[in-house]
């Protein structure tokens, strides 16, 4: 798995991708929270609450997760090389997990420098004012977590098509649903509203958003991460038979 992980890491930061990725997000996550009018600028808000870049972090990340998985195996198909690296002493998991951290460790690299807006906004803060500690390191525990899970299926999705574009659209399709399907579903259930609300992304978010580390929150994104990352094993063993 390390091989496969150090292999995936070069060829993102041999290319432009990774520093694509850092960019994109860092000036989108600054544009919305500091510049562009609306219900994410911090500023306007009138009071040093991170809350509003915490709610738009997973929007990005909808759409930058699957943007850096989409070549993860759908690449090794179009060129033919997926049979190469399955002569290495190499087993279906490595392979998958190697991609999988490799995906979710450029993202995470991404959202580390916006711990700079942290000081930012303190500094703006009124004397006596403090930013919710609590809040925030629950928040970016949730950001991790979302991005291992939109990591997998992204995975996933590069496994369905040689397309490139393909991958990523079915991998930002699926991440949508998984995190506002079926909150949205769950108006149409009346008293299982609130289970149904359950299986999705954002009410787990939410929950680690206040700042309580429950452990059924973390067993759901771990359990959404194996779920997804099975169901790539199983599609990548069937396409190369």
């Amino acid at each position: 798995m390390k091989a496969i992980f150090l292999k995936e890491i070069r060829s993102f930061f041999g290319s432009a991708i990774a520093y694509l990725v850092i960019a994109v997000f860092l000036v989108l996550a600054g544009l919305f929270t500091f510049v562009f009018e609306g219900d994410y600028n911090v500023l306007n808000s009138g009071y040093a609450d991170f809350t509003p870049f915490f709610n738009l972090c997973p929007w990005i990340l909808m759409f930058l997760v699957p943007a850096v998985t989409m070549k993860s195996f759908s690449d090794e198909f179009r060129m033919g090389t997926i049979e190469l690296l399955l002569t290495k002493p190499i087993t279906h998991f490595q392979l998958v997990g190697g991609k999988l951290f490799a995906a979710f460790f450029l993202v995470l690299f991404a959202l580390l420098p916006t711990i700079f807006y942290l000081f930012l906004i303190g500094n703006l803060a009124y004397e006596g004012n403090s930013l919710d500690s609590g809040s925030i390191i629950g928040s970016y525990a949730g950001l991790c977590f979302l991005i291992l899970a939109f990591s997998s299926i992204g995975t996933f999705a590069s496994t369905l098509s040689d397309n490139q574009i393909v991958s990523f659209i079915v991998g930002l399709l699926i991440c949508f649903f998984m995190y506002f399907g079926f909150e949205s579903l769950a108006t149409y259930f009346g008293t299982f509203a609130n289970t149904i609300e359950k299986i999705g992304m954002s009410a787990h978010f939410s929950s680690m958003s206040r700042g309580v580390i429950d452990s059924r929150d973390l067993i759901y994104f771990i359990s959404i991460a194996l779920l997804f990352s099975v169901l790539t094993l199983f599609r990548l063993q069937a396409k190369i038979k």
